[in-house]
């Protein structure tokens, strides 16, 4: 799967989702950037988490197991090879759906995080969405309830402070393209998402969550 993250890793630096958004304005806000902090982007993609908190004077660490994505370490987010509470905040935004296992990369997170960690990933939105994700993109594994978000901030051992759902409507043929679906995916992932889509876009929601340690 590395290897076709890499291929899209252009992609994910020029989409105008990842790239910028209300969404990502509040991920930076909580994981208060200033000169002096230190970060971790965790599964960075773009990059555009460690863009904006680099802008905030903070240093920032990024990670990815893409070699595409161009990051400072390569690393799966449940194996983070840092020592115990090596940053300031950990964050990770739009990732999480990729993982193998979530509960243990939200554990990993916690375990380098001196104080907090922030993450934003797509809401479970029914099974149907389900299986447009794993249509559109094989490398999906699932996304996960508001329910199941809290359990793996609690069993990290973390507090959770801020929590805020967000509803975006994204164009359905850029998000089709980051996949790089052919004629017959798109097909069938419209079919599935016909009574969804409206002039072209798709609601998405997402979760965005800070926990603190306790």
């Amino acid at each position: 799967m590395t290897d076709i993250w890499s291929s899209r890793a252009q992609a994910m630096r020029e989409s105008p989702t990842h790239r910028a958004g209300p969404d990502l304005d509040l991920v930076v806000e909580l994981c208060e950037p200033a000169e002096g902090v230190q970060a971790v982007d965790v599964a960075t993609g773009g990059q555009h988490v460690a863009r904006r908190l680099r802008e905030e004077g903070a240093t920032v660490v990024t990670v990815d197991p893409a070699p595409g994505m161009e990051p400072d370490v390569i690393s799966r987010a449940e194996e983070l090879p840092f020592t115990d509470g090596s940053f300031d905040v950990a964050a990770c935004r739009i990732a999480a759906h990729h993982f193998d296992d979530v509960s243990a990369a939200v554990k990993e997170m916690a375990r380098v995080s001196r104080d907090r960690v922030v993450v934003q990933d797509t809401l479970f939105q029914g099974e149907v969405m389900e299986e447009v994700e794993k249509v559109r993109d094989p490398s999906h594994i699932r996304r996960y309830s508001e329910d199941e978000w809290r359990t793996f901030f609690e069993d990290a051992e973390l507090e959770i402070d801020r929590s805020e759902i967000m509803t975006r409507r994204m164009p359905v043929d850029p998000w089709l393209d980051r996949a790089d679906a052919t004629p017959e995916i798109a097909t069938r992932v419209k079919e599935l998402l016909a009574d969804l889509i409206e002039d072209g876009l798709v609601p998405h929601e997402a979760i965005i969550l800070r926990g603190r340690k306790r």
